[in-house]
């Protein structure tokens, strides 16, 4: 059965306790929702009061092979001793269907927010990311995409053009600062790295802790370069996070060897984010989670920002990239 509800309206309350309750697990707590825009995620607690984490995939997004992609990174993780919230599995598979959605059961982890601004925290990060990316680079994803400017800057680009959602009088212009920041982003982009399983969206907000790291959400993993797991961690001036990067990277460097080329692709890959998101918010305009939630999109403001954003991230790409002191 193909389920073509994009949009998630017919994923009701009781069909998520039916699925559930498919798999044997009878919902004792009600759901509670998690904070996720792009799948459907709860939190619960069964009759044994076992707590658990329940994720519906967006339809159409990830196909099952790259659904088991991610779910098989993440057991690999598991194995290594890299903290990360796995899949359960239940009659031996992780992924799971119900009504043509596919879903996922993990553990209920837990745990605090991590603090960006908390550097033993932050060694500690970047010592398991250097674990996280020497199991990353065991093998590549053969179904998930690798993190390129296709789909980062030209798709996006095509998307910009057509939509409605940017106003007419102020399209021209927004579409002249895109084109300006893809030229200054392939001025600068280089494929002097290696490919490797990545976590792909490792923001603070995607580490817990618990003692230590606890890395949630491969939803976006990809192939691509180390330093994509790295440069969203880094904050304020440039001093600033040249000083974390260091600590990271000498923690880094405990497990896995860090290519110093790669710093050059910390401002593309900004770029390349930064245009990803709104062409993200875009595609999901149906969904009406998003009008709900990002009200600001069809906004003449939003959009004259958008461009200044834009032109001063042209800006960043023409000053010399973010760099180690000599003893790195």
């Amino acid at each position: 059965m193909t389920c073509n509800a994009f949009t998630f309206q017919t994923l009701h309350p009781d069909t998520i306790m039916d699925a559930l309750f498919e798999q044997g697990i009878r919902v004792d707590s009600g759901l509670t929702p998690l904070n996720s825009y792009e799948n459907r995620v709860y939190q619960f607690q069964d009759e044994d009061r076992r707590r658990y984490v329940v994720k519906f995939y967006r339809p159409e997004r990830w196909s099952a092979e790259q659904i088991l992609e991610e779910h098989e990174f993440a057991l690999d993780l598991q194995r290594d001793d890299v903290p990360v919230a796995a899949p359960l599995a239940f009659n031996n598979q992780t992924l799971l269907t119900h009504n043509g959605f596919f879903f996922a059961i993990f553990p209920s982890v837990g745990g605090r927010q991590f603090e960006a601004d908390n550097l033993d925290q932050m060694e500690w990060v970047g010592r398991y990311l250097g674990r996280l990316h020497q199991t990353g680079s065991k093998k590549r994803f053969a179904h998930r995409p690798d993190i390129g400017v296709k789909e980062y800057l030209l798709e996006p680009r095509q998307l910009f053009e057509t939509t409605a959602l940017i106003p007419a009088g102020l399209k021209s212009e927004f579409l002249s600062a895109v084109d300006k920041l893809i030229d200054a982003v392939m001025a600068q982009w280089h494929n002097r790295f290696n490919l490797l399983r990545l976590h792909g969206d490792c923001h603070a907000g995607n580490i817990l802790w618990r003692d230590g790291p606890m890395f949630v959400d491969l939803d976006d993993a990809r192939n691509g370069p180390a330093i994509q797991d790295l440069w969203m961690l880094l904050h304020g001036d440039k001093a600033e996070q040249r000083m974390q990067l260091e600590m990271i990277v000498e923690a880094y460097e405990e497990f896995s060897e860090f290519n110093h080329a790669e710093l050059g692709l910390i401002e593309p890959l900004r770029a390349m984010r930064m245009v990803y998101y709104i062409a993200w918010l875009i595609r999901r305009w149906d969904d009406p989670a998003f009008p709900k939630n990002f009200p600001w999109l069809n906004s003449e403001d939003h959009w004259r920002r958008q461009t200044v954003s834009f032109l001063e991230q042209v800006k960043v790409l023409q000053e010399p990239p973010l760099a180690l002191t000599p003893m790195y």
